[in-house]
């Protein structure tokens, strides 16, 4: 995209068949495998996305091979198991969270000196508890310049033989995911404890399903606490396949609850690692109809739609879409324990309460709560002229779960719609295939 906004055609009816992108989640944490593994890794499908690229261009900076495969989307990537091979670099991630936090922890228990740092947004958000665990590992890690904050600066780890490390686990599960992976590089025989409650929990599922993919089992001890067995080394499994993308899918799922459907998408499904899939549990809870193949999720509805209160931690990107959705429904709706969106791309909680209200919603925004009561007349009024400029934040979920807004009485502007390229540059293209 080139333009400074786009003005989405009124949507009245979606129906069709879409294949989906690769999941971010899955090719950042595919890609960071493959470079610490033992052996050459073929990644097939990987997410074209600034996200994926820039975590692309570090494992490169890094020395890891890293190259195109025979297929569009298909790379091969030959670990480095024994580190490494760039023992210093500069890292510029932009505002990639996955990227960030993992390479933090990889390179921390290292052996070499970096630099990582992003954009300004991503010097806003704290990674203070992942700093604190892998010191515990014996990271040596600076802040560059606000305490808890990127940019950092690593030097070489203190090895420190068998230890119990702790992290807190209510920011971002992605500081867990981070830990594990990189102590899963180092030979392991490390306890990690979660204090406090593990927020978005099927995130580090889905990491732990892919590190044993790559030959590392981690054991579980309850609900808080996992063991990196001692001897952990990651292996290549030859090749492995990435799921599409379950968080956009979200929004095309969304897209046949309020146009009729049936809206079906591939890529994704039953066998799914992505938490994200229980997003079909909102549909299903607002009144729409799903069925499920292993590897497709198909959709049909019809507005009004019934009102939801619910607890969203679980699947906190595509609780972005439920709160886009409350606007057809026929009563307030709740979104509960979302506080991570405070720390997301841009402060989710503020930016949605301010965008609804623009669509005439009333909105409370509580500290990790939105109630949401739609205008009485959002469904039966007369279709307005004058569009309503969505503001997105720099953040690519704002822009897509406001394009089903489109559905609604008043004309829709996405300002800075190329912000979608952080995970799926095509979207808009997407859209306009399945929604009329």
């Amino acid at each position: 995209m080139t333009t400074n906004f786009l003005d989405l055609a009124p949507a009245t009816r979606a129906s069709g068949t879409l294949r989906l992108p690769g999941s971010k989640s899955i090719s950042n944490r595919t890609l960071l495998l493959a470079a610490l593994a033992e052996g050459t890794t073929d990644v097939r499908a990987l997410l074209d996305s600034d996200d994926t690229r820039v975590m692309l261009e570090a494992l490169r900076r890094l020395g890891v091979a890293v190259s195109p495969g025979a297929r569009e989307g298909d790379w091969r990537v030959t670990g480095a198991p024994a580190g490494f091979p760039a023992k210093e670099a500069t890292l510029f991630l932009g505002n990639a969270g996955t990227a960030f936090r993992s390479l933090t922890a990889a390179l921390a228990l290292g052996d070499g000196n970096y630099v990582l740092e992003g954009v300004p947004r991503m010097h806003e958000r704290p990674i203070g508890d992942l700093v604190d665990a892998l010191r515990q590992a014996g990271a040596r890690i600076d802040y560059r310049t606000k305490e808890g904050f990127p940019p950092l600066a690593i030097a070489p780890r203190e090895h420190r033989a068998g230890a119990t490390v702790r992290v807190r686990g209510e920011v971002s599960s992605q500081f867990l995911t981070a830990l594990l992976i990189a102590l899963g590089a180092t030979g392991g025989g490390v306890r990690v404890e979660v204090i406090g409650e593990l927020i978005s929990r099927p995130y580090v599922e889905m990491t732990l399903a892919l590190m044993e993919r790559f030959g590392v089992r981690v054991e579980r001890q309850g609900r808080g606490a996992f063991v990196v067995p001692a001897g952990a080394r990651y292996r290549s499994p030859g090749a492995i396949d990435v799921e599409g993308d379950a968080s956009s899918a979200s929004y095309f799922l969304a897209a046949g609850l309020l146009g009729g459907g049936p809206v079906r998408v591939e890529g994704v499904g039953r066998a799914s690692l992505q938490g994200d899939v229980r997003f079909t549990e909102v549909i299903e809870a607002m009144g729409g109809r799903v069925a499920f193949g292993d590897d497709w999720i198909e959709v049909s509805g019809r507005p009004p739609l019934v009102p939801l209160d619910a607890d969203l931690n679980m699947i906190p990107d595509a609780a972005m879409t439920a709160a886009v959705l409350a606007l057809f429904a026929k009563g307030p709706s709740r979104l509960r324990n979302i506080a991570s969106w405070r720390v997301k791309e841009t402060d989710r909680l503020a930016a949605m309460a301010t965008e609804l209200r623009k669509l005439g919603a009333t909105v409370e925004e509580g500290a990790d709560y939105l109630a949401i009561t739609p205008p009485a007349d959002y469904l039966g009024r007369a279709r307005s002229s004058a569009p309503v400029a969505i503001d997105t934040y720099d953040d690519h979920r704002m822009a897509m779960c406001f394009a089903l807004a489109a559905f609604g009485p008043v004309p829709i502007r996405i300002n800075d719609p190329g912000c979608v390229s952080k995970t799926f540059p095509a979207f808009f293209d997407a859209w306009a295939g399945v929604v009329a």
